[in-house]
């Protein structure tokens, strides 16, 4: 009786635990670097994200129409007898589109969901010149901010999990219906991997 509770158990355990994340995702997308960082305020978590964007997604941004990038982390503490706590959550939204009268490309870039005009309010906005020179800036996920250092912890190395999505449910709705099931519209990545905590230099 006894060793079949403590197979349960171990069962049990396993299914609670999260499936490993792979740093290669969906159509080719894939997360080159991930770096965590102590500062005199905070604690910060920055990563590297490769992909190309698909004809049809250019073709789209070209008419006019903006897509959404999010980028999320995740800090987990271990524990021994349970499964690991999360700690800290962070997330960066981001909203390419073309302007057309000045030929630019601007990124909005926001803690908080861009749905609507009212969301563009809070964001940090960048002009570019060039579409790549936009998707560069998009691929640097640089200083997100997990918390105070007494919030997370001073262990020598910490657990993250950070995944980069193209966000298709803040598209218009008919393209949210229209791209279901295409595979141009899958651009993800997801990596978990334990990181020294850095200090800042």
């Amino acid at each position: 009786m006894l060793a079949v509770l403590l197979w349960a158990w171990a069962m049990w355990m396993v299914l609670l635990l999260p499936a490993p994340a792979a740093a290669q995702g969906r159509n080719g997308t894939s997360i080159t670097q991930m770096r965590l960082e102590q500062s005199d305020d905070g604690v910060y978590f920055s990563a590297a994200v490769q992909f190309e964007l698909p004809s049809l997604v250019e073709e789209v941004l070209d008419k006019g129409i903006a897509i959404y990038f999010v980028a999320e982390a995740e800090l987990y503490q271990e524990r021994w007898y349970w499964t690991d706590r999360k700690v800290a959550q962070v997330a960066r939204h981001m909203r390419l589109a073309y302007q057309p009268l000045t030929r630019r490309w601007r990124l909005n870039v926001s803690a908080a969901p861009m749905t609507g005009a009212a969301g563009l309010g809070i964001s940090l906005n960048q002009n570019f010149d060039t579409l790549g020179d936009a998707l560069d800036a998009i691929k640097r996920i640089g200083r997100l901010r997990l918390g105070d250092v007494a919030e997370i912890g001073d262990d020598p190395q910490h657990q993250v999990t950070f995944r980069f999505r193209l966000d298709t449910s803040q598209l218009p709705r008919p393209f949210q219906i229209g791209v279901v099931g295409q595979a141009d519209w899958n651009i993800a990545a997801e990596r978990t991997a334990k990181l020294p905590l850095e200090k800042q230099k």
